[in-house]
């Protein structure tokens, strides 16, 4: 099986590694741009290419060992998806590794979460993200990519962060005082720490690539106007590493754009900038 960036098997034998990546490469719910089934591949290609020294934190995290997962694919319906990602994911968690997962579209978040917030008592759920992802149900289930969050906001401290777009029939779940939009996060950066109090020591990261600006990251579903830049983004993810305990991650929403490299090779640095915050020092 390919190893992540190429790493040899001394770095990424699963006995060895503290870290886990599960790709799930699922688009079954997606309703405007498609493309997101296909975004794994581009981030392990684009993964290749990368640096793997960090210069910000002086390390090379890929030493901490990193394992590739056989990937969750096949899935007849969102029902069998979200069941198959819950299962899995209570089964990674009796082990003593660091899980990060890759999608495909934001609805392989729902069975992942719940399988975090039935070990983690107080969760906090972190969604860095343009839409608020708050329907109770969309297109006839439970498990679409629009209510990616719902089941969080009801069972976790949900902390909502870059939020641009949202139906109004979400009003009534969002938490005003722990939703951050992107119109209020442009006037300064007290949001960071003010969000950061607001979680309980354990947290877990579902980072939709959409919060970011389309003219850094063009290559999703459903790009929003207004959204976070690179550096914004790595101060914030730094400060809380550095303040919480992050328990795991996901990244979702690439979809990528043929003969466009760009957008795989940023979400590459993502991934390798989380895991080298998460054992900085």
């Amino acid at each position: 099986m390919k190893t992540f960036a190429g790493i040899s098997h001394e770095y990424s034998d699963r006995d060895n590694s503290s870290v886990f990546l599960q790709s799930i490469p699922y688009d079954g719910t997606s309703t405007w741009g498609k493309g997101a089934d296909k975004g794994y591949q581009a981030f392990m290609d684009a993964a290749e290419n990368m640096e793997l020294y960090d210069i910000e934190t002086d390390s090379e995290v890929y030493r901490q060992g990193i394992h590739v997962l056989e990937q969750l694919k096949g899935f007849e319906s969102p029902e069998a998806m979200f069941e198959a990602t819950y299962k899995n994911t209570r089964a990674l968690l009796d082990e003593d590794k660091f899980l990060t997962f890759f999608g495909g579209e934001h609805s392989i978040s729902i069975g992942i979460i719940k399988a975090f917030y039935e070990k983690y008592d107080k969760l906090t759920v972190l969604q860095i993200d343009a839409h608020a992802d708050l329907r109770p149900s969309y297109g006839g289930t439970l498990y679409n990519h629009a209510c990616a969050m719902y089941d969080a906001s009801k069972n976790c401290n949900l902390i909502q962060v870059g939020i641009r777009s949202m139906d109004i029939s979400e009003k009534e779940h969002v938490d005003s005082f722990k939703c951050y939009f992107a119109h209020e996060m442009i006037h300064g950066k007290s949001w960071m720490q003010e969000s950061i109090d607001q979680m309980t020591q354990n947290v877990y990261i579902s980072f939709d690539l959409d919060a970011f600006d389309p003219s850094i990251m063009s290559a999703t579903g459903t790009p929003e106007p207004g959204g976070l830049s690179w550096y914004t983004t790595l101060e914030y993810l730094y400060k809380v590493f550095m303040e919480r305990n992050v328990v795991g991650f996901d990244i979702v929403e690439l979809a990528p754009i043929e003969n466009l490299h760009a957008p795989q090779f940023l979400v590459a640095k993502l991934y390798y900038k989380m895991l080298s915050y998460k054992f900085h020092g």
